[in-house]
Formats: structure tokens, sequence, C-alpha cells
């Protein structure tokens, strides 16, 4: 039993990070404090004046935890992460967990390359974004490869000097359909060297960094050029691209005198609803907007809602600007911008202008995020209805409180063969698909679907459980895997039947979850749930009814996906296998030469040696295979 006044006698004199647990020990607040003792205590001190929100966190709290950091920096930074990983209940949450696409220039090839990226790596290349729209990047990727010739394959491409100390390209490759279309000058076969194809890399990320100019400009001199000696297909081909240069540089709806990065943060809240609004300006253009979803808890201000999206959001995105514009001032400005700045090579300012341009720029935001939220209230209300509203629904007919996570299970097989199970989870009424797992049953021989689920079940709480125990070994809360967080409720795809075997499971472990069957009738429709010895109608017009019948085909789907692909791997089997000392290495060698078996069996041994990675021995024991009698 935790003992409080224990616990809060302990705490250090020292910053660091706390969180709280609920009732079902889950994290249900992460906050950071420059003196954990002060904070944590004030919690729970009847004098302290706290919000409803607090009041009504710290009723629910059943222990805490804190984790003691070296400053307070270090503290943000650890609350961040702790955020994301937890997504508690009272924290202020982004809903949108979105990635947002970069722009990479593969500087480190001899041959660089443009590509599209979701997260950025120390990799030696070179990012540039991130941007709102990955078909904006795709665009720009694709134009930049047509004006500047990039090639966009992944040939691995060797170089030396030539004669005139220039690189030149010794792999000597086939050349694509790009090089034959004009679109790429074949590096790979030595059709351009390598200080050229570095000049028209630096155009590229001359673009990239917002020089339009300099691209226009060298079009136009080619388009003239071209015009020159009456290459008039060329000479539109380059107006085409100067046009779509155009239109890139023309989106831009706001600049700037100063040639500045920043952001211009704005809000509107709505009940638990929030949007935010994000002006993205760079070398002081607008180069794109975006908006976030925030699911907001009780109590919460509009300094709340912005400290909590700057946390959550620029925790995760490698880009920063030199300067946040905010809607209105926050607390504790200096560390985030401290916390902001940590990985730069210069301060980012966290300001709430008050008057002039920079204020009006905030009121245009804001204005944005109202309308948004005016325009999407219609479609919360509808998600809401589909996801925690359909599991309020089934909390009613079952007669139950407190349902989050549902699990679901199915087995999948032909006449016995190869069984497997698999596991679905749903969240609040959406799916969890990083928790989903799937089972290759072994224990089980033949088509006991009983039998199936037993070990399915059972091997899932073993799981569980010894992640469990680590977790109170480790002295921590580290999250291990999707085993370790226990279901509300197991919705088994059948009756009485598959509800007693999960029960049975359930009572070995000693764990009391509820457990729900999902009944079908002859035509292999949802009929009713099975619950406490009662099947239960339901109405099938219901989002409740709608929620359990998305379950049901997820569960299924996922296991005979997972069955096709195990019957796809088991099927792809060679003759070739069959000979010894012909692994997957020297088999494909051989396929790729002869291109068929029949080719293979009338090969001499020369031919047969002849092979990448085959060996005179090797060779022999293949013709020996298909010659004796």
């Amino acid at each position: 039993m935790f003992n409080f006044k224990d616990e809060l006698a302990k705490l250090p004199h020292s910053p660091g990070v706390y969180l709280m647990h609920g009732k079902k020990d889950e994290i249900i607040y992460v906050g950071k404090a420059i003196s954990l003792r002060n904070r944590v205590r004030s919690y729970f001190r009847e004098s302290t004046k706290k919000s409803p929100k607090i009041e009504k966190m710290v009723s629910q709290i059943q222990r805490f935890e804190y984790i003691v950091t070296d400053s307070e920096l270090e503290a943000l930074v650890l609350e961040c992460n702790l955020i994301k990983e937890y997504r508690p209940k009272y924290n202020t949450m982004l809903k949108d967990d979105k990635t947002y696409p970069f722009v990479r220039v593969t500087v480190n090839e001899d041959f660089p390359r443009i590509l599209i990226a979701r997260r950025m790596k120390k990799d030696g290349s070179k990012y540039y974004g991130p941007f709102t729209s990955a078909g904006a990047v795709k665009d720009t990727i694709e134009l930049l490869q047509k004006t500047y010739k990039i090639r966009n394959c992944t040939k691995a491409i060797t170089t030396v000097k030539d004669g005139d100390g220039e690189y030149v390209s010794v792999t000597n490759k086939r050349p694509c359909l790009n090089y034959h279309i004009g679109q790429c000058n074949a590096p790979c076969k030595g059709g351009m060297p390598k200080e050229e194809y570095a000049k028209n890399v630096a155009g590229v990320i001359s673009f990239l960094e917002g020089d339009y100019n300099k691209t226009i400009k060298e079009l136009e001199t080619k388009m003239a050029a071209a015009s020159e000696i009456l290459d008039f297909e060329k000479a539109m081909e380059y107006r085409d691209l100067i046009a779509s240069i155009n239109h890139v540089a023309g989106n831009q709806k706001i600049t700037t005198k100063n040639f500045e990065d920043r952001d211009i943060i704005a809000y509107a809240e709505e009940g638990f609803d929030a949007v935010v609004q994000v002006f993205f300006v760079r070398n002081g253009k607008l180069i794109g907007r975006e908006h976030f979803y925030l699911k907001t808890a009780p109590g919460d201000t509009g300094a709340d809602i912005l400290s909590s999206f700057i946390k959550q959001y620029y925790g995760g995105t490698p880009f920063i600007p030199r300067e946040l514009l905010l809607q209105e001032e926050i607390e504790d400005v200096e560390l985030i911008s401290k916390w902001l700045s940590r990985n730069q090579s210069f301060k980012v300012k966290v300001v709430c202008p008050k008057k002039g341009n920079k204020e009006k720029l905030i009121e245009l935001a804001r204005k944005n995020a109202e309308i948004l939220l005016e325009k999407n209230k219609e479609k919360y209300r509808r998600e809401q209805k589909r996801t925690v509203g359909a599991v309020a629904e089934i909390e009613d007919w079952l007669g139950l409180k407190g349902l989050s996570r549902m699990e679901a299970y199915d087995i999948s097989h032909i006449s016995g063969y190869e069984t497997v199970s698999s596991m679905v989870v749903y969240e609040d009424g959406k799916p969890k698909k990083n928790n989903y797992r799937k089972f290759r049953l072994q224990w089980v021989k033949g088509a006991d679907d009983y039998l199936s689920m037993e070990e399915t079940l059972t091997r899932r709480f073993t799981h569980g459980l010894e992640e469990i125990e680590k977790i109170k070994q480790e002295g921590g809360d580290i999250n291990l895997g999707s085993f370790s967080k226990l279901p509300d409720i197991i919705m088994m795809d059948g009756g009485k039947g598959q509800v007693n075997v999960a029960l049975k499971v359930l009572e070995k472990f000693g764990l009391h979850i509820p457990v729900c069957g999902m009944v079908k009738d002859d035509n292999h429709r949802t009929r009713g749930l099975y619950f406490n010895n009662v099947e239960i109608p339901i109405d099938t017009h219901s989002e409740g009814f709608k929620l359990i019948t998305r379950i049901q085909d997820e569960a299924h789907r996922f296991a005979i996906e997972y069955h096709r692909s195990l019957r796809s791997k088991d099927q792809v089997h060679s003759i070739l296998d069959e000979i010894e000392g012909i692994g997957p290495a020297r088999r494909k060698a051989l396929m790729k030469k002869f291109k068929s078996i029949e080719a293979i069996r009338d090969a001499s041994v020369e031919e047969l040696q002849d092979t990448p990675a085959m060996t005179e021995a090797a060779a022999g024991k293949v013709y020996k295979f298909f010659h004796e009698e």
C-alpha cells in the first residue's frame, strides 16, 4: 500500500519529473519541477488553491513516482519525452501524431540524389523542411530533378579521375528510362563528370534555401540559348519549368522586410477541443501553414494550450526557427527558449507581440484557427460519437465503467494447417496498431479453435505478467512492450465456448478482466453480446454495434493476412533447394544467369562453374543432380 505521508517526506529538493498514477496504475499526469519536494507536496496540501483540473486529477492519484535530473532544462526534456510516450489523461495532448516530410539531399554521395524523408538522421545528408504537404514535397522533388537532371536511381556509382583531373564514373551501368527521356544525364555510365554534377546539386540546394531567382535566371539563359539555335521544343520545356517555379514562389502570401525564419502560433478553443494554427515563415516568406487539434483538460488556460503544444510539437520537429510569435504569454519563457536553443547555433526567441505587424500576423493566425474549429466542429462530434461515444454505449449495455483498452483475438487456419492467431487492440474506440500482435501456434496440433485460443491467451498474459514483473524489479515505469498494459475488457469472436476459454486462462493467472463474446447469427452477422452467462441483444444501427463489427473484422483481417503470408513463404520453394551445398545465394545466381531450371539442367559443368558464387565442387553437385539416373 502506497503511504503518501512517508513518500512525500522522502521527496528531494532537486529538479526532476514526477509521474502521477491512477486507479489502474496508469500514468494520468506528468510534470516537471525545480524542486520536486515543493511541487509534489503542493498537490496534497489543503491550503494550496487548486484549479478544477488539478482537484479532479489529485482525487484519482493512487501513487506517484519521480525522476531526479541535474537541471530544470533536463527535467523539461524528460517531461516532453514522457508525455509523448504515455499520453497522460490530464496533460493537454496533441490529437495529431504526424510526422512531416523533409527534402533530403544525399550530399555524402559522389552523385547525390533528392529524396523524401519522414525524419532527419545523422547520415551526412542535408535536410530541408519540415513541409506540411507530402504532395508538395513530391512535386518539388520532381521539379528539381527535371530542372537540374538529378538522378533518382539507387545505383552505387564508383568514380575515378580521368586524364583531365575530373572525376568520372567507371560503374558503366545500363542507364534507366530517365536518361532516354532526357531527365537524367546518366552519371552511372559516365555521362557527366562529378564536378559538373556537383554544380547542379548546388543549384538544387540554392533553390531549397529559397533562392528561386537564381534558378529562374539559369533556366531563362538556357531557354534563350535553345531558341537561338531553333530548338523550340527544348525552349518550351525550360519555359514550363520556369512557370512551375513561379507557381511555387507565387504561393507566398506574407512577406516581411527582414529575411528571418519564424513560426506564428495562435489558437482557438471550445469545450475540450482546441485548434492551434501555425504559419511557417522562412527567409521572410510564408512557405506554408498547418493546424493541429488538441484535446484539452478541464481548467486549461490559453497559456497551457500554447505551452503544451510547443513542448510536444517542437520536441519532435528537427527544424526550429529563430523566433516563435505567440498569441499569449506562457510560463517558463526563458526555460523553454533555452530548451529550443539547446541544439541550435542561435538563441530561439519566444515572444508575445502586443502591437504592429507581428501582432497582426498573430491575429490572422487566430482567425484561421477559429474558422477551422467552427468548420470541423461537426467532424469532431461525429468522430467522438463513433469512438468514445460507441465505447460508452458498450459500457451501458454491459453495465461496466472505465473501458478504454479493448483486446480482441481471432484464429486462422486451413484444415488445421499452420494455425495462427491475432491480437488487435482498440483504445477509446480507435485501433492502436503498434500494439497489435500475432502468434504462430506451437502447442496445438490440428484444427482446435478452443485449444488454439487457450494457447494464444496463455502466451499473451504470460508475456504481460513477465513484463510487469520486470518493470517492478527495475524500479521504474518504463514501457517494455504492448503486453505489459492489460486490457479493460477482452472481446472474444464467439459465444459461450470462447468466453469460457478466456475466463479459464484468466483464472489461472489470477486476473479479473471482463470477457465479452461477440455472438454471430447463422449468416455470420453479429447479433448480440454474451456477457455474464447472458446474451444481450444490441441495436444494429448504433455506433456501439458498428465499433464491435470493426473490431471483429480487424481481428479477422489481421489473422488472415498473417496466415496468408506464412503460406506464401512456405510455397517459395525451388528444386535447387534439394541440392546439397546450394543455398539462397547460389540459387539466386544460377536463376539470374540461366533464367530457368531447364537451362540449368542443360548446362555443362564449366558453364555452371562460371556462375558467380559457384565453386567447382558446387557445379559438380548441380550437374550430378540433374544427370544421375
